[in-house]
């Protein structure tokens, strides 16, 4: 599962950064109510079906008007939301959760138990992208209206990461799921509703004062659709909006110095990798896929597509995550790369390098890759596509090696099982280690927080000695806002919450 670029591609539009000046003196960008905050995000959403869209676009918005059971605090620790409280049984196979009272949906009806048991049978019996979060749960009921509770096959220790850590398992209302209207209109419980859709151009909310957390102390937040980010950032500059994670990254060095800008960053948690299809010959030859991990160079590839803002790391989870594992058994070696081929018995390798434009990190760093390769004998041929027909091509192997990144991780668990146990959902690769499958499911049943790391950074590592992916780097969270806008907080998740910001008068 990928996700849209926070930042388009600028290579092409250096020649256009000498029109974006700092700001100076300027009443920053306000609603056509002169009293909202307005936020420029790279690209429109699909949809807003939580449940149905992957584009982080959709989520940006969607973390604005849903809840979860439980969610994040800034820290990444799981603390009530739509669930106040709950318990678990001894032999820990029974999650029982007690929900808040005077909840209401955005459209003043009561919310209950029903709509979590509804919400949670939608995800699982028709097969969405997130069933995979409740394997292993056995059964959801409502004992009363306030009460939720999950029966388990078998202990879950992160069963709160999977049904809080992203707003993909948010709770969604029966009513405007089947009349079909929460793909553009969605219902929610959030701290904003849904307003007003001006199809290419801006989403606009409104604040919900009946939100348990508390009215949001702006009364309107309107998502605008600026696909270019030297426009963005120029708009921002210009006062026509107040917030915008879409900056060229070559020009975070300077806006971070414009003192009429407020500039923040977090290692982010998403990561960006390469994985080569091992049902394709010589791609299932183990040396094949370390020759490649030995023939580039990371740090190249990050400076091209992201000007050096990001971390590059040889294993998915980065240094400020908990879950962390140092591992790097990777350097620049193309003599190395070079042998490994030879070994292999492989001359004259051609890759057909899957990369979208919507993703434009694959384009430039499928540039990148081809000159880096084509010096150990390797000819790279990167394959533009839209992103519908890279999703498709992905899940039926139609493809040499591709790149992506991965969001919306928070438990060691999120960052490898789906992708790399040999019944993973999302192990398009098609890599398959017994070693790697006993130690992920001994992950999962592992109630220590110290051995549960240990049994994951063992499977980590043996993942990166296989070169199931061929992992690239953290990308950093960046996000800028003009200085009247209080209360705002970059996330290392990347999750964009307004529901704290304020405007200075």
């Amino acid at each position: 599962m990928g996700r849209l670029s926070r930042w388009t591609c600028v290579a092409l539009a250096s020649a256009l950064l000498g029109a974006c000046s700092p700001g100076t003196g300027v009443d920053r960008g306000l609603s056509k109510d002169g009293s909202g905050v307005v936020a420029a995000i790279a690209g429109e959403p699909d949809q807003l079906d939580p449940h149905r869209t992957s584009a982080y676009f959709s989520f940006q918005v969607l973390e604005n008007t849903f809840d979860t059971l439980v969610e994040p605090d800034r820290n990444l620790d799981m603390r009530p939301a739509l669930a106040e409280r709950w318990k678990v049984s001894k032999d820990r196979l029974t999650w029982t959760f007690t929900l808040r009272k005077g909840v209401t949906w955005h459209d003043g009806s009561e919310f209950g138990a029903d709509d979590v048991v509804y919400s949670y049978r939608r995800i699982i019996d028709e097969k969405l992208g997130n069933a995979w979060r409740f394997d292993g749960v056995e059964d959801i009921s409502a004992p009363d209206d306030s009460t939720v509770r999950l029966e388990l096959e078998k202990p879950m220790y992160n069963l709160l990461s999977r049904i809080g850590g992203h707003k993909g398992l948010a709770i969604v209302n029966k009513r405007n799921v089947e009349s079909g209207k929460i793909k553009t209109r969605p219902v929610g419980t959030g701290p904003f509703s849904f307003d007003d859709y001006n199809p290419g151009e801006s989403i606009r909310l409104k604040a919900n004062s009946r939100w348990w957390g508390g009215a949001p102390k702006i009364p309107s937040l309107t998502f605008r659709f600026i696909p270019e980010p030297t426009t963005a950032l120029a708009d921002l500059e210009a006062g026509e909006i107040n917030w915008t994670d879409n900056i060229p990254p070559q020009q975070v060095e300077r806006v971070s110095q414009n003192e009429d800008l407020e500039l923040d960053t977090e290692v982010g948690n998403d990561y960006w990798y390469l994985a080569a299809n091992q049902d394709r010959k010589p791609f299932g030859d183990p040396r094949v896929r370390k020759a490649i991990a030995y023939g580039i160079d990371r740090k190249s590839i990050v400076q091209a597509t992201q000007y050096g803002n990001a971390s590059v790391n040889q294993l998915a989870i980065p240094k400020t995550n908990p879950w962390y594992t140092a591992y790097s058994p990777y350097s620049h070696d193309p003599r190395r790369a070079a042998r490994l081929l030879r070994s292999a018995g492989v001359r004259n390798l051609k890759i057909d390098m899957l990369v979208t434009k919507e993703y434009p990190e694959t384009v430039i760093a499928g540039q990148v890759i081809a000159s880096q390769l084509e010096k150990i004998g390797i000819t790279v041929k990167p394959r533009e596509v839209d992103f519908a027909t890279w999703l498709d091509k992905q899940g039926k192997g139609e493809y040499d090696m591709l790149m992506l990144g991965w969001l919306g991780n928070l438990d060691a668990e999120d960052f490898y099982y789906a992708q790399h146990h040999s019944k993973g959902n999302f192990n398009f690769q098609k890599y398959s280690s017994r070693k790697v499958d006993e130690l992920l499911e001994a992950g999962q049943k592992e109630s220590g927080r110290k051995a549960r790391k240990e049994r994951y950074a063992r499977a980590a590592r043996q993942i990166a000695d296989d070169a199931s992916y061929i992992y690239l780097y953290n990308p950093d969270v960046v996000q800028v806002w003009a200085p009247q806008l209080r209360g705002y907080e970059v996330r290392s998740d990347g999750a964009i919450r307004f529901r704290d910001a304020r405007l200075a008068d």
